[in-house]
């Protein structure tokens, strides 16, 4: 596979397991979000800590790319957080396609900072579907509207710390080493949280919240990786097939069954992002 390839098939891995974690964060129950992701991410920190012990440079830290591994963690775990409420209060797939807002932004920030050229059919791919997701969230001005509201902060954070990954790459940064400096980061800041607000928990919470950190590692090196092979532009659309995966779990799992409007929102965004790679397809 050439490298836009390699990036087109890392991102639908990520959604998919990205979907997996939000199923196992829900499964998990009436915990506090940062509870969710200390636990999360520390799971994904050992996974980390085990893939950098077999790499030759081990935890050597490039010190040139210290400040953007800084912002990307800070960024990264604003979007966690958020993600996690809403994820809580949402149904599962209004959840992830929230979260699919993210490239959006990605797309954005990397024009604004990366100075990533784009073309008219790619911009007009984005906007379709960004008006797809609308169908889905359904805003409102009142309060049941403030769940979809974190979860928009939520893909802003995504989206931005996606745009450092993407430059980290340009940069040569160790994809595990990404991941590793960020869990490590997210679970220090949350941990003292933890400590003066710790909540009991079951054993089968425990184990939700342990699935939740591999799936999350699966996902974390899956869009590490698309966004090191491939320019945002590029492959960033099939980061929304998340909340086909998230749909056919809640219906599976949670019994939740999406409205006419999310459909259609559903349809938009397929489409889309069909057209995106029939599209990558001739340009090659």
């Amino acid at each position: 596979m050439n490298n836009k390839s390699k990036g087109i098939f890392f991102i639908i891995f990520s959604a998919f397991s990205f979907a997996l974690m939000n199923t196992f964060v829900k499964m998990a129950g009436d915990l506090p979000s940062f509870q969710k992701s200390f636990f999360r991410n520390l799971v994904a920190l050992a996974f980390a800590v085990v893939m950098l012990m077999k790499d030759k440079e081990k935890f050597k830290l490039r010190k040139e790319n210290l400040p953007v591994l800084i912002l990307r963690s800070i960024l990264g775990t604003i979007g966690i957080l958020c993600n996690y409420y809403a994820v809580d209060r949402l149904i599962l797939s209004d959840a992830s396609m929230l979260g699919k807002l993210a490239p959006f932004f990605t797309i954005v920030f990397s024009y604004i900072f990366l100075k990533e050229k784009m073309n008219l059919i790619q911009i007009a791919a984005v906007i379709l579907a960004f008006i797809g997701s609308i169908f889905i969230i359904k805003p409102s001005g009142t309060m049941e509207s403030f769940p979809a509201f974190i979860g928009l902060i939520g893909a802003m954070g995504a989206g931005s710390a996606y745009t450092a990954v993407r430059y980290l790459g340009t940069k040569k940064e160790r994809s595990a080493y990404i991941i590793f400096f960020f869990s490590a980061f997210s679970t220090v800041v949350i941990a003292p949280y933890l400590i003066f607000n710790y909540h009991e928990m079951s054993l089968y919470q425990f184990g939700m919240l342990m699935l939740a950190g591999l799936a999350a590692s699966g996902g974390q090196i899956g869009v590490t990786n698309a966004y090191k092979y491939a320019a945002a532009k590029e492959i960033s659309i099939f980061d929304y097939t998340q909340v086909l995966f998230a749909a056919i779990i809640g219906f599976t799992f949670f019994e939740q069954i999406p409205d006419a409007v999310s459909l259609i929102g559903y349809a938009i965004i397929i489409g889309v992002s069909i057209i995106m790679f029939i599209y990558n397809r001739k340009t090659k």
